[in-house]
């Protein structure tokens, strides 16, 4: 049999919905301000890469990538962003993650890019077309409920003060240290619902849902389009304000603030030292901005180069993962101490999500606002995360105070 990929993509009718295509027990789909890819049908073929691989596992999977995609036959007169020969990946935080880490490929993906829609069918070169499927109505309203997990309020706090005694002695001056809630939803539940409440709630953020992993990111971890890259770096974050006058002081102080500054330069110097060596002309504006979110600010930095020859998002994804902004500084000194001091394993959570195609392009957030949902026998498991960047300063009670405003997009769309 044939492993040669025929991939074809043409334009069509503009779709009002497109999570209505996507498969509601386990939705493929990437979506940010109404634009994006979502996947039709059941997937033609996974990649997988498990603790234990040799080397990165994003190298590893870059490279079955590379192999699949450069043998593939693309028609594809679209050509915008998530056409052609595409493929969803969640990768795992930590390499000694028991998740795998995973490269979706669909048989069809629906997409839109502003007012330009397409369909793309993806086959082995000896097999049928896929069907084109119907649209599936959405099952009733669900709600789920989710608590303390392995990580207990009270027990996060104990940590940042871990962490902090970690600092002072001078091991490392950042670590992000995360906290879990978990729970139960109805077996059978239609997940397209809570991926179109982050989309709707949270337009400014990539709404992603990628093997059981959904959730709505503000950070963007890597873009790469016609070979440039771009990425924004976001790091130090204040709750919004219940008015207008107190929104104005939470803003000021977060653009005021030496310890979120420090924070956030830690962040941009260590995405700038991991991206020159895969690109040409990289380059950062010299002042964060404020970037709004409906329930916080985060001070933000834009970095943009161009792709070194050869190299795929797939690429600068190894290269930058894991960034100081959901690990720390030095990151490999942050890992050690967050394996230490987090009672679960990650998973996917800050980990990296999003989609390539066959010539390297791809967006890709960091998986921030997220749950994973799997399966059981009576019902569907959900843990959530959420963490908070502890540096020299930092308070518990204020840290343990920032990861409720980082739940509460994900709490309230399960509600």
């Amino acid at each position: 049999m044939s492993s040669t990929l025929v991939v074809e993509t043409r334009e069509i009718d503009p779709v009002e919905d497109l999570l209505a295509a996507a498969d509601p027990a386990r939705p493929l789909a990437w979506l940010r301000r109404g634009d994006g890819i979502v996947a039709v049908g059941a997937p033609l073929r996974e990649l997988r890469a498990s603790a234990g691989s040799t080397g990165l596992r994003s190298s590893a999977l870059a490279t079955a990538w590379r192999y699949l995609a450069s043998g593939a036959r693309i028609d594809d007169p679209v050509a915008l962003p998530g056409t052609g020969l595409v493929a969803f990946g969640a990768l795992a935080f930590d390499e000694k993650s028991a998740s795998d880490s995973v490269l979706v490929i669909p048989s069809q993906v629906i997409g839109r890019h502003g007012h330009t829609f397409w369909r793309t069918t993806i086959r082995v070169a000896d097999a049928d077309a896929p069907v084109v499927t119907e649209d599936q109505p959405y099952g009733p309203h669900w709600a789920g409920t989710v608590g303390p997990g392995a990580q207990s309020p009270q027990g996060y706090q104990d940590s940042v003060r871990q962490a902090l005694g970690r600092i002072a002695q001078g091991e490392l001056s950042k670590v992000v240290l995360a906290r879990d809630l978990t729970g139960t939803i109805p077996a059978g539940s239609d997940l397209r619902r809570l991926v179109r409440a982050l989309s709707t709630g949270y337009p400014d953020t990539w709404a992603f849902a990628v093997d059981g992993l959904i959730g709505a990111s503000p950070e963007t971890l890597v873009t790469v389009q016609n070979r440039t890259v771009t990425a924004r770096v976001l790091a130090g974050t204040v709750g919004r304000g219940a008015d207008a006058d107190a929104d104005t002081a939470a803003s000021a102080a977060l653009a005021s603030s030496t310890k979120d500054l420090d924070e956030h330069q830690y962040a941009v110097q260590s995405v700038l030292a991991s991206l020159r060596p895969h690109t040409r002309a990289l380059a950062a504006s010299e002042q964060p901005f404020l970037l709004k979110l409906p329930n916080l600010f985060h001070l933000a930095t834009d970095v943009e180069g161009e792709l070194a020859e050869g190299e795929s998002a797939l690429d600068l994804i190894g290269a930058l993962h894991p960034t100081a902004a959901v690990a720390g500084t030095p990151t490999t000194i942050a890992i050690g101490v967050i394996r230490e001091l987090e009672p679960f394993d990650r998973g996917r959570y800050a980990g990296p999500v999003g989609w390539v195609d066959a010539a390297g392009n791809g967006e890709w957030a960091i998986a921030l606002r997220c749950a994973q949902f799997d399966a059981g026998d009576d019902d569907i498991h959900v843990t959530a995360y959420a963490g908070a960047g502890i540096v020299a300063g930092s308070d518990p009670e204020s840290e343990l105070l920032e990861t409720r405003v980082k739940f509460r997009p994900l709490v309230d769309a399960l509600a």
